[in-house]
């Protein structure tokens, strides 16, 4: 037997590790109707998204929904897909290649996706049997919903619970009001300003919408959308104007709605545009095809001259800087100790 004393560096016991996880939601393999009716499926049918009982949604969600919804969706991924895949794949793999060697050679940095590939569960065990033994949960949400944050974290949770021996786990809190994150956005949006041929009427925030009844049992997501706007626009030295996209199905949802914001904004009289989507880690299809594409057809459509939409943080720098501090400070303590 090894003495208790054995050298730590040892080859047969290697320095333990330290994990980040990079959580988003997810992506369709490819821009076909096969595969985005899979990850429709996978993702319509998780409890925290559709919050009607089993038996009542799913004959609902496999009937007219899944034979019908794909093909648009697929249409939609296949006007912003890229050689890299998927917009949203192709940026958290390249955040967390941009943050690969931000804390050091023990610190494994890695990413995964909520729904589809990589799989949040296939990439934990893969950070395990690399010998991470603390783990940092760090789901790309700013603002807290049960819909996005809490299911990352459920299906890493439901991993966990498969194994024998766990790592110990962190998880990265919200920061829809964390200075950082608000100067690194305020910097992206005066940057993407400066960039325009126009100056905006107008500067609009959209947020993923979500049903009504969310905010009424609890939910802080509206709550935390409404002050990062407040924030950010103080930053910026102007107001914004908030609504809420991507509805879907017939129940009431968060108002008002990105669509008919734009429209009414053309109405009354606003000629130019600027748009951003501080709710999204990194541009995807709710950003790319519904508020650039489509968001700037309805508002010419309805008399407006001039729309711009001003990209997520992604991997700039200042959104790389800003999530280096954030991660940073969630592994306080694990990385002296490591």
């Amino acid at each position: 037997m090894l003495s208790p004393d054995y050298p730590p560096n040892h080859p047969l016991f290697p320095r333990p590790r330290i994990g980040v996880l990079l959580m988003n939601l997810g992506t369709p393999d490819s821009a076909d109707t096969r595969a985005v009716r899979r990850y429709l499926a996978e993702f319509l049918s998780d409890p925290r998204v559709v919050e009607i009982p089993k038996l009542l949604w799913q004959p609902i969600l496999r009937g007219a929904i899944l034979t019908t919804r794909p093909k648009k969706s697929a249409h939609a991924y296949q006007q912003v897909w890229t050689e890299a895949g998927s917009p949203l794949a192709a940026v958290t793999r390249a955040q967390a290649a941009a943050l690969k060697d931000a804390f050091g050679a023990d610190v494994l940095v890695d990413w995964a996706m909520r729904y589809g590939n990589p799989a949040i569960g296939d990439r934990l065990r893969a950070m395990k049997e690399a010998g991470c033994e603390r783990i940092l949960l760090a789901p790309l949400y700013p603002q807290y919903c049960a819909a996005t944050t809490a299911t990352a974290n459920d299906k890493a949770f439901g991993a966990l619970a498969t194994m024998r021996w766990q790592p110990a786990i962190r998880t990265l809190p919200p920061y829809y009001d964390d200075p950082a994150y608000i100067d690194a956005l305020a910097r992206s949006v005066t940057a993407g300003l400066a960039t325009l041929d126009f100056a905006p009427d107008a500067i609009v925030a959209s947020f993923h919408g979500m049903p009504q009844r969310t905010l009424e049992l609890g939910d802080p997501y509206h709550c935390h959308c409404r002050k990062t706007a407040r924030l950010l626009g103080e930053a910026l030295g102007r107001p914004l104007t908030v609504a809420f996209q991507s509805r879907f199905g017939r129940a009431k949802w968060l108002e008002p709605a990105t669509d008919t914001t734009l429209e009414a904004l053309a109405a009354a009289g606003t000629r130019k545009v600027a748009i951003l989507a501080p709710g999204f880690s990194a541009d995807c299809l709710e950003t790319l095809e519904e508020l650039a594409i489509r968001g700037r057809e309805s508002f010419i459509a309805a008399g407006g001259t001039h729309f711009a939409y001003l990209p997520c943080l992604n991997d700039s720098d200042a959104g790389i800087a800003m999530l280096r501090g954030l991660l940073a400070r969630e592994l306080e303590g694990w990385i002296r100790a490591a």
